[in-house]
């Protein structure tokens, strides 16, 4: 009996500590939103511009940026910047443009 408790207890705070932290993500999904896309262009700047490895790319961000992941493709000169299971997106270096983002093609988020 007291074995039950202790488990419906810890599942209980199990659920609450994942509903806090998705919640938590959702009031700074628009930051993450930008964060990934100012991330990828300063990777693909970085990369396909000053020719450094995407390692160093890293050490462009600014603090906060921690979170952000990138992935780099050589062949189509894409880096991609993400939060995982949150936000991501693409920039693709061009020789005449520079670095140019993909169009957006999620949901538009609602400011509160």
């Amino acid at each position: 009996m007291m074995a039950r408790r202790i488990g419906l207890g810890v599942a209980a705070l199990l659920i609450m500590a994942v509903a806090g932290g998705w919640f938590y993500i959702d009031q700074r999904r628009a930051q993450l939103e930008l964060g990934v896309g100012y991330g990828a262009r300063v990777a693909c700047a970085c990369r396909y511009i000053g020719n450094r490895p995407l390692g160093q790319c890293y050490k462009d961000f600014e603090p906060g940026m921690e979170v952000i992941q990138l992935a780099d493709d050589p062949a189509t000169k894409t880096v991609t910047a993400s939060v995982p299971l949150v936000a991501s997106r693409s920039v693709t270096f061009d020789p005449v443009l520079g670095c140019q983002a993909a169009p957006f093609r999620g949901t538009p988020l609602k400011v509160h």
